[in-house]
């Protein structure tokens, strides 16, 4: 979350409640996580099953799934997740694996199973319901129950006009989630928007961790972002709330930039009728813990999604989406917008990967973190708050599992 916390006053329209702020933090050094957690495959393996199974992970948007036996799928450490809307309206969640011999049900990220979900291994037919239709050559199975072998379900909501799905466990809802910043969403009219581009997917050698931090912090801007800074000043203000959700925000500029495509963009940026006066000229970030973000701008949106991998290796997704609109200035402005950030993804990039690099050394074991990063120092706390071994700055010699297990028990 590229942006600077600074002493402002919060226009009422973007002013939430919130909780959980970090801006009171104490003189004490604030510690990072260690940098043997960047890397580390036992961490990892706890972070799958503690973090990843157990939070609402973003598939698609409504509009991808607009008709029934539209589907769309997410594969993530392991996992298979597919959302499809059914004959009633209703979009369900399944596990992406047939109940016969583990094979996909569905292929791709996008497309429609028509009546009907039909393994392409050998034919065992699912109703857009997820409940076993038809088994080939029944009879050969003895004992077979087809009202037990339903795909398997997924927790799924929809919210702001995005479609989640969980694989394990209980917690707040995304409603809850992003409910501070319900007004600031509704205002954007999301639910209503179509993809104005394909998917993005680019692989990093970096853990996931490098990238949310990265995005979590503005403190790098002025320095590693001349681009964002010649746009946006100093005008970022950052701030918490409670489950694990934050947000950056700033307007741009009335200076002009002196560079060719920001100084387009801020003269070609039309107007947004629909939106509040302190949106129609904003940039909102606004991020959820553990692994998802939403780059919120007047001409569009996108989602930004870490996706790992393996320790020291993710994938990030994103989408652009928008409103119809035809006119010459949104289309050279969502241009001009890609142009920007495109940059700026360039040299997040580069950061990261020297980061990652860093992290090796014998030198460093903890970074610090300054009251303009509170952003990240809420993401830290909670990876702590759900893993504690990462309190150490040494990684236990052996038992991650059980020393998570006991500290949690204590807790």
């Amino acid at each position: 979350m590229d942006g600077m916390m600074v002493e402002r006053s919060t226009p009422q329209a973007l002013r939430p409640e919130l909780s959980g702020s970090h801006a009171d933090a104490s003189a004490a050094p604030v510690e990072t996580l260690p940098a043997w957690t960047y890397d580390n495959g036992e961490f990892f393996r706890l972070e799958r099953e503690r973090l990843f199974m157990r939070t609402w992970q973003l598939i698609c948007h409504v509009s991808e799934v607009k008709n029934p036996g539209d589907y769309a799928t997410l594969d993530i450490l392991g996992e298979r997740a597919m959302v499809v809307r059914g004959k009633d309206g209703v979009i369900r969640g399944f596990v992406n694996v047939c109940r016969h011999r583990a094979a996909r049900v569905v292929a791709g990220e996008r497309g429609n199973c028509s009546r009907a979900i039909v393994c392409p291994y050998h034919g065992w037919t699912y109703g857009l319901d997820g409940k076993l239709k038809a088994v080939p050559a029944e009879t050969s199975f003895p004992g077979l129950t087809k009202t037990k072998l339903g795909l398997e379900p997924l927790a799924v909501e929809v919210c702001h006009g995005f479609v989640f799905a969980r694989f394990a466990g209980a917690g707040p809802s995304m409603a809850e989630v992003l409910a501070p910043y319900n007004d600031v969403l509704a205002a954007f009219r999301i639910e209503e928007m179509e993809p104005i581009g394909p998917v993005w997917w680019r692989e990093l050698e970096v853990d996931w961790k490098n990238v949310m931090d990265n995005y979590l912090e503005g403190y790098h801007v002025p320095v590693g972002h001349p681009g964002l800074h010649r746009m946006l000043g100093t005008n970022y203000q950052v701030e918490v709330g409670t489950y694990g959700v934050a947000r950056a925000f700033a307007e741009l500029r009335d200076k002009e930039s002196n560079n060719w495509s920001e100084r387009a963009y801020q003269r070609l940026l039309p107007e947004v009728e629909h939106l509040p006066e302190a949106l129609r000229w904003s940039w909102q970030y606004i991020s959820w813990f553990p692994n998802t973000a939403l780059n919120i701008y007047p001409d569009q949106i996108d989602f930004f999604q870490v996706i790992p991998e393996r320790p020291g290796k993710c994938w990030i997704r994103a989408i652009p989406y928008g409103l119809k609109d035809d006119r010459r200035g949104m289309k050279a402005a969502r241009f001009l917008n890609w142009r920007i950030n495109n940059q700026v993804q360039v040299e997040d990039e580069q950061l990261v990967q020297d980061v990652q690099e860093g992290l090796k050394s014998r030198v460093y074991s903890v970074g610090y973190l300054s009251e303009k990063e509170v952003c990240l120092r809420q993401f830290h706390d909670m990876i702590r708050s759900h893993l504690p071994v990462a309190f150490t700055r040494t990684p236990p010699a052996t038992g991650m599992v059980e020393a998570v297990d006991r500290a949690m028990a204590t807790s």
